[in-house]
């Protein structure tokens, strides 16, 4: 059955909410398409207007900067993988086998079953890999993060968190590894790809090592039960 995903977007993050027209839903996946192609730091709004046949200005009336739409496609998807944390863990009932299914999520290209979307979501995954970190290492970060706009990074975060609790009560910093295995599923995905020799990832495939990787430093580290 075919279903239609469509996630609420914290409105301090835009001028005019894109999923409120049909241009603004096209401006969002010619920017997944365009950042893609080339890299968030050679992305501009004067390219992605070229590309839709429109006006700079346009653009400008729903993000105030190239920053601000990172940002919006970032917590469209943090809020898409709480979503399939969700939907894919409900029917696992084994504690160790939901964190062995979180790590799949993590490391592996996005389902294409999961829900129908605009956005290319090959895309939108290795965007996540390259660029994620851009939205919150800037200087800014404190003052940005006042308006609460990184909530789905965090509620994704508080919901793994929760995962590590019931796999192993005793462990004492959940959320940390929480944030750990998100942001090291994409550090090690990207030196994977384009600096090798910081992993020991070798010929294998290089989503196979990570999701083996991974797995290793959650159960080294958690008791659970044997």
């Amino acid at each position: 059955m075919d279903y239609s995903l469509s996630f609420r977007v914290n409105s301090k993050i835009y001028l005019r909410d894109p999923e409120s027209s049909e241009l603004g839903k096209q401006m969002v996946k010619h920017a997944i398409d365009l950042i893609f192609e080339l890299g968030f730091e050679h992305f501009t709004f004067k390219k992605l207007a070229s590309v839709m046949n429109t006006t700079e200005a346009t653009i400008y009336r729903y993000f105030e900067n190239k920053h601000r739409l990172l940002l919006y496609i970032l917590n469209w998807y943090w809020s898409y993988m709480e979503y399939l944390v969700v939907f894919q863990l409900e029917p696992v009932t084994d504690s160790r086998s939901k964190l062995e299914k979180l790590v799949e999520l993590l490391t592996r290209d996005l389902p294409e079953s999961a829900g129908q979307t605009d956005y290319n979501k090959n895309y939108l995954h290795q965007i996540v890999i390259a660029e994620s970190s851009k939205v919150y290492l800037v200087k800014e970060v404190k003052e940005i993060n006042q308006h609460e706009v990184f909530k789905p990074y965090k509620d994704l975060c508080e919901r793994i968190s929760r995962l590590i609790q019931a796999y192993d009560p005793s462990y004492l910093f959940p959320h940390s590894l929480s944030s750990t295995l998100i942001e090291t599923s994409h550090s090690q995905l990207f030196f994977s790809m384009y600096l090798p020799k910081l992993t020991d990832c070798g010929t294998e495939n290089k989503q196979v090592f990570v999701e083996k990787y991974l797995k290793d430093l959650l159960f080294t580290l958690l008791k659970g039960s044997l």
